[in-house]
């Protein structure tokens, strides 16, 4: 038996975040939505999605593959209904599926996830279902996330020690740490949340940590942080400054002083020092934000959101980023005064292209410094996403 997550029909609803990631390859918590399955169900998990994603995002193959929507935050109830669909049934909340357990090789059409077929016999599930449909979805449902992987992480085990110079505000037993993380001289309130801390990840001194919170393998906060929650930092992150309700998916850089909020990156991003992000308009109203499958700036029923920022993406020292900002993939902003509410893939500055071999010399040295070599089919993602996404830089 098998998982596979697919898209579902809310890949371009999601981009940039997934530009170069299926849905089901995000984050809002501690583990990738993958990841938390594999942990829940115990068997292999793959993706059907977009197919030039696929050779780095495979599918998956057993004698009964459950076909789950990718965009479904995991939960120990849900997990189990999957499971328990015999072949020919679908799983629903409130007519819409969740999940289909199809015979032989058969797979879902993106209408299927709008309208389930009538041949199906229809299953519902009675329990709470949380869905990333949008990229802000990823900061709004990151408490229950990490809260959820924080249990699953946790139950039987005990934390690494944390430190006496720390002060812990709240059940000290929400505080988590894994082997070989360090924190000195920081504060860490768990009255909203647990707090977890990956393995060789570093809380450097002065910082305030409000939960929940999750620092990934071998991340850092920078000294003085100051988090508030629910944030979640995906593994070799470096994070200083202010930040609010943000996700950050992986091997991305805040490093300075500068406000981020209700924002999410992507990975191999950096912010340059004193970058700033604005997540409130000053007249308290809707925000717009570009969208990629209406290709317009759309509204978004949010009153806070701050950036959207795709993979490989960076901006200058001092750079100002407006509410409901998108910037897309390989994206390096500068310039004078706020940047542009879409800022497209591979743009350089206010009005030029990112040409791809300067391009991807960045993207091998930028991993390199991480230890990650830009494999081939890295850049032959990239080069697609260039292209597909010529229209906007026009």
């Amino acid at each position: 038996m098998a998982i596979l997550l697919s898209d579902a029909g809310l890949h371009k609803h999601l981009l940039p975040l997934t530009y170069t990631r299926p849905v089901g390859a995000l984050s809002a918590g501690i583990f990738t939505i993958a990841g938390t399955w594999e942990r829940l169900v115990d068997m292999p998990v793959g993706f059907l999605t977009e197919s030039y994603l696929q050779a780095k995002f495979p599918a998956v193959k057993a004698d009964r593959v459950f076909e789950v929507h990718g965009g479904l935050l995991p939960t120990e109830a849900l997990a189990g209904a999957v499971v328990d669909l015999e072949p020919g049934q679908v799983l629903l909340k409130h007519g819409k599926p969740l999940a289909f357990c199809l015979e032989g090789a058969s797979h879902t059409s993106e209408g299927h996830w709008a309208v389930p077929p009538t041949f199906l016999a229809q299953v519902e599930f009675k329990g709470e279902v949380l869905v990333i449909e949008r990229p802000w979805h990823l900061f709004q449902h990151c408490a229950t996330a990490i809260t959820n992987d924080f249990a699953l992480l946790t139950e039987g085990r005990r934390s690494a020690p944390l430190s006496a110079l720390n002060t812990v505000i709240g059940d000290p037993k929400l505080v988590f740490l894994e082997e070989g993380a360090k924190a000195e001289a920081s504060i860490f309130n768990t009255t909203n949340g647990p707090i977890w801390i990956g393995k060789d990840a570093e809380v450097m001194e002065g910082c305030m940590i409000r939960g929940p919170f999750a620092l990934g393998d071998n991340a850092q906060l920078k000294m003085g942080a100051k988090i508030y929650g629910a944030c979640s930092f995906g593994p070799e992150c470096r994070v200083g400054g202010e930040v609010n309700n943000s996700v950050i998916l992986g091997y991305s850089n805040k490093g300075h002083d500068g406000f981020l909020g209700n924002s999410v990156l992507g990975e191999w991003c950096n912010l340059g020092a004193d970058t700033n992000t604005s997540n409130l308009k000053n007249t308290y109203g809707e925000v717009a934000a570009w969208s990629y499958a209406d290709e317009t700036l759309v509204h978004t029923g949010q009153q806070f959101l701050g950036l959207v920022m795709g993979d490989h993406a960076k901006s200058g020292i001092n750079t100002m980023f407006n509410t409901g900002t998108v910037a897309g993939v390989c994206a390096n902003v500068f310039g004078s005064g706020f940047a542009a509410k879409h800022i497209p893939s591979f743009s350089w500055g206010e009005s030029e292209v990112y040409a791809l071999d300067k391009a991807f010399s960045t993207c091998a040295r930028v991993m390199d410094r991480r230890h990650v070599p830009f494999t081939d089919e890295d850049e032959k993602i990239l080069r697609h996403v260039f292209n597909m996404t010529e229209v906007f830089r026009r």
